[in-house]
């Protein structure tokens, strides 16, 4: 998924956050592995509105069969 695709990775977000960086996916995947956390796109819709990014959230939602 390249920066310049913007209109395409739109269509496969599930962001509930506003953000200039939606849609644009090596922007995001890079802020969030500085902030040590996984894009919207790694957990479900559901889940996605806690807003919890954190590796062990993801862990947790994997290890119950959630993603």
């Amino acid at each position: 998924m390249g920066c310049d695709r913007k209109e395409i990775n739109l269509q496969n977000c599930n962001c509930t956050y506003p953000c200039a960086r939606k849609g644009t996916c090596c922007e995001c995947v890079n802020y969030h592995r500085k902030m040590r956390q996984l894009p919207a796109c790694f957990f479900p819709e559901r889940e996605e509105r806690n807003y919890d990014r954190s590796y062990a959230a993801f862990v947790k939602l994997f290890q119950a069969g959630k993603v």
